[in-house]
């Protein structure tokens, strides 16, 4: 079974070839990916600034895994408090299941974007962070994804218009058919962002930099 503590210390491992530390980055991400696989591998490759020659700066890798890390300990410190709350209510005999199940009781890999370039300009952990206080019951202005309190943006469908967020392109009010609409042919760029492609493209990592802090 595929470990996530295992391969983050390989991706840690000065001794390893930074081939071998990237393969080792990227099975940590089908344990844990806030912004599911490909979003969370767009993403990191942005926000620790890997770049298509590893050899360059092989120490992004590690800035990378350390980032997924700290979420997932969020995440995971957040399922432990629940899944306690539950083994208590279940010795108390309510067996029943709560309204409003948390975020992350379908586990950690949303379906919320289709497109790996489109996700929140948050870094991992802020977004864990902002997951777990709406799961809590706070009261958070903007989009339940990025906080990204304008207006949201339409597009048509051809049969009816779509709402979704501008800071993070999610859904926020879908198409009357009740299917999902995303433009654009996001498996024909998937290659590209795989290989890094995108990394020092005007304009791409900006939108990681404009989120933190938020």
């Amino acid at each position: 079974m595929t470990s996530f503590r295992t391969h983050r210390r390989r991706v840690l491992d000065p001794a390893l070839p930074p081939y071998r530390r990237l393969s080792a980055l990227r099975t940590c991400l089908t344990c844990f990916a806030p912004y599911g696989l490909r979003g969370t591998y767009h993403h990191l490759t942005l926000s620790a600034r890997i770049p298509r020659d590893l050899g360059d700066d092989p120490q992004s890798l590690a800035r990378a895994v350390e980032e997924l890390h700290e979420a997932r300990e969020l995440w995971r410190a957040h399922a432990e408090r629940w899944i306690a709350g539950r083994r208590t209510e279940k010795r108390l005999g309510r067996r029943g299941t709560r309204p409003g199940e948390p975020w992350w009781s379908a586990g950690p890999f949303p379906v919320a974007w289709a497109d790996p370039t489109v996700h929140p300009p948050l870094d991992l952990p802020a977004y864990v962070r902002r997951r777990i206080a709406l799961a809590d019951g706070a009261d958070l202005p903007g989009c339940p994804h990025c906080g990204d309190e304008r207006d949201p943006g339409l597009r048509a469908t051809g049969h009816g218009f779509v709402e979704w967020c501008r800071g993070c392109r999610v859904e926020r009010r879908p198409c009357p058919c009740g299917r999902q609409h995303h433009p654009g042919d996001t498996e024909a760029a998937w290659p590209a962002i795989w290989r890094r492609e995108h990394v020092g493209v005007p304009g791409d990592d900006e939108q990681v930099r404009r989120g933190w802090g938020r």
